[in-house]
């Protein structure tokens, strides 16, 4: 069923009806388009308001009686319609109260803010994963919509790196993304961490951690809160400026991150909840988990808050009883899931997101959706999921969410809109128009270098005689390498068969002929009988660590221990970080680049030409033609991509590319293609 299909699907709906109608005879595009048009024009008249009003008043946020299901004590009448404009950052200028909780004389439980009662209607955009240049588009639709408030997780792991050197620069401006949705008239929720989950490697923590012989994550195990508290003591003071008391937009900090589902340390949140408070966080604190969790991973002094997929009344009921004199919220509505690669790709339908959202509306229950955005993950940011096998989380952070990856509108969008503007007193913003999409000519990929070609232009080699994994390699000021890959090289004199124990997956060569893999299951390969020594070299490739569980203790990438051909331990490794950063592909810009055979087997760097004219527009670029590798733009990492789907193109955003030509480098592993096309909109293998 088409999209306008669907939306037609949608009760006494003139304007869905129009949009299926344009739809079909010109287009997805343009019937976004004359939607936006139509909405920003007038979104319900004021005599349709007026008739609505009676209907919504008793409903609204949330006026309903209780239900039968629910227990009497539980849901209380909420004030009438939601005024949202206003309660903003830039209307509330006297402030000393700040987002608080009351219980008035007839049982009623609520937020207020500066005692104005309030009501949080959130959504997830995390900053890491947008371009920095459509911040303001993003916050802007989350507005339009009918949002008030941002709420974005804090990735350790991406601003310390290296242990000791933070980077809030570019895409990672913590305090610049704050500030706009301030401008904006947001409201923000911030969630620092330290461990935040979030589908990205290791859950946010840096991989430096795992150098330690037993890690001890998210426990007061002295190793790790030292750690947190350095990075607390650099990440605090960025924070202190933007919170509400403060004259910022951040009403809100959340201690740590689902650690119900963890619990290993019954002192350990504690820990974390004293290290805000006495570095200066004086805002409300609030805790989130799913609802098995809820009691081992609050904290007093914070509000438990839930995490879940649908509309859950036993789980409310649960709350309700562990603190019965505050208010109910959601920290996360999934709006739909993550994908891993060779999966099928996840949905949810827009009529069930509407239907769940009313239904927190209509018992006045805070919440935020995660994700309103979920952008991209970029480079090598990815986390992974390890249930019957490791999987590695897709580049793509779609999440079948309200946005779409490149920012585009859905239906659910529509939905929620229409639902919001009917429970609103007032008129809600102006839709922001459609961020441009185009094709490109195709990329011919006629240059090449194989992998053993480019050694000379990576960083200086480490020599060890014995193999380390990628975090305890003595490299980037003693705290190894985060991402990408690694090879190992040694020399040998003998076939026989080789043990080596690898994370996630490796290739295996000759000199430089591939003769095998090994993967985390896979731990043995046959190397033919030889004449004279050659090098063994071992390609290891780190997909992701998990973020989630307990597993994250053991998260070392690279070759984990000895490798051995019958029995006898191989020595004396030369070992090359392949973290593929934009520096090293400055440095190949010197190479003497061939130019490529029609076939060629193993992995090798590809290069050719985008040329976009003088205004550079999205796209997404068609790797169905490839197998297995990484794209890079101008030197910038876009991310993976895999054969085994679901994912088959990756966003190329607009602001990435420069005028007329830019560098595309394909880093393929398996085989060579020809060429790379580029399309409109996003396409999954089937």
């Amino acid at each position: 069923m088409a999209f306008g299909e669907r939306l037609c699907e949608d009760e006494d709906s003139e304007l869905l009806t129009e949009f299926c109608q344009c739809e079909r005879a010109q287009g997805f595009e343009t019937a976004v388009g004359n939607c936006v048009e139509k909405r920003n024009q007038s979104i319900m008249c004021p005599s349709q308001r007026r008739i609505l009003a009676i209907f919504f008043l008793p409903l609204v946020f949330s006026g309903l009686g209780p239900p039968s299901e629910f227990r009497d004590d539980m849901f209380k009448v909420f004030p009438a319609r939601f005024r949202w404009s206003r309660v903003t950052p830039s209307k509330l200028k006297n402030r000393s109260v700040g987002l608080s909780t009351e219980k008035n004389a007839q049982g009623q439980v609520y937020f207020t803010l500066e005692g104005h009662k309030f009501m949080i209607i959130g959504g997830s955009i995390h900053y890491f994963r947008v371009p920095r240049e459509y911040w303001k588009d993003r916050l802007l639709k989350l507005q339009a919509c009918g949002f008030n408030t941002v709420s974005t997780y804090i990735p350790w792991n991406l601003h310390e790196q290296e242990r000791g050197k933070f980077d809030f620069s570019e895409i990672l401006d913590l305090e610049a993304y704050v500030s706009l949705a301030a401008s904006i008239g947001l409201w923000v929720i911030l969630r620092p961490g330290p461990y935040i989950c979030a589908e990205v490697d290791l859950g946010g923590l840096p991989s430096w951690l795992l150098r330690y012989p037993k890690p001890q994550l998210r426990t007061t195990h002295l190793n790790f809160v030292e750690a947190v508290d350095e990075y607390f003591d650099h990440l605090i003071p960025r924070i202190l400026p933007l919170q509400y008391h403060h004259g910022g937009p951040v009403i809100a900090v959340q201690v740590e991150n689902e650690y119900g589902s963890f619990s290993k340390d019954g002192s350990y949140m504690e820990y974390i909840k004293e290290a805000l408070l006495k570095r200066g966080i004086v805002e409300f604190l609030l805790t989130s988990d799913n609802d098995s969790g809820i009691e081992t991973g609050s904290v007093e002094g914070a509000l438990a808050t839930l995490n879940m997929p649908a509309f859950e009344k036993d789980s409310f009921l649960k709350l309700h009883q562990m603190q019965n004199d505050k208010p109910i919220m959601v920290m996360e509505y999934w709006t739909g899931w993550y994908d891993t690669w060779g999966d099928r790709h996840k949905v949810k339908s827009a009529n069930e997101i509407r239907l769940t959202v009313s239904k927190f509306i209509r018992y006045g229950i805070s919440f935020n959706m995660y994700m309103f955005h979920g952008g991209t993950n970029f480079g090598f940011i990815n986390g992974a999921e390890n249930v019957d096998q490791h999987r590695g989380v897709v580049t793509s952070y779609d999440y079948d969410a309200v946005l779409t990856e490149a920012g585009d509108y859905t239906e659910k969008y529509f939905k929620l809109r229409k639902l919001f503007a009917s429970a609103s007193a007032g008129s809600l913003p102006r839709l922001p128009p459609l961020t441009p999409k185009t094709v490109y000519t195709y990329v011919d990929l006629l240059s090449y270098l194989p992998l053993f070609e480019i050694l000379p232009y990576l960083n200086k080699p480490v020599m060890l005689y014995t193999p380390v994994t990628m975090e305890n390699l003595p490299i980037n000021n003693g705290s190894g390498q985060p991402f990408g890959l690694v090879l190992y090289e040694t020399s040998i004199c003998s076939g026989g068969q080789l043990y080596a124990h690898v994370r996630d997956s490796a290739q295996v060569f000759l000199n430089d002929t591939r003769i095998g893999d090994l993967d985390e299951d896979t731990f043995d390969l046959t190397i033919p009988q030889i004449q004279d020594c050659q090098l063994l070299r071992i390609l290891v490739e780190n997909q992701g660590r998990v973020n989630f569980s307990w597993k994250i203790q053991h998260e070392w990438k690279g070759i984990d221990g000895n490798v051995k051909i019958n029995g006898t331990l191989l020595r004396n490794f030369t070992i090359y970080s392949l973290d593929l950063k934009m520096s090293f592909f400055k440095r190949l810009r010197s190479a003497t680049w061939r130019h490529a055979p029609e076939h060629y087997v193993g992995p090798a760097f590809y290069r050719g030409t985008l040329k976009v004219g003088s205004s550079p527009k999205d796209t997404f670029l068609d790797l169905s033609n490839w197998h297995y590798g990484f794209v890079f733009i101008n030197g910038r990492n876009l991310g993976r991509y895999q054969d085994i789907g679901p994912q088959r193109t990756l966003y190329l955003p607009g602001p990435w590319l420069r005028p007329k030509d830019n560098e595309v480098i394909v880093f393929e592993k398996i085989k060579k293609c020809f060429y790379i096309q580029t399309t409109n909109k996003p396409q999954l293998y089937d």
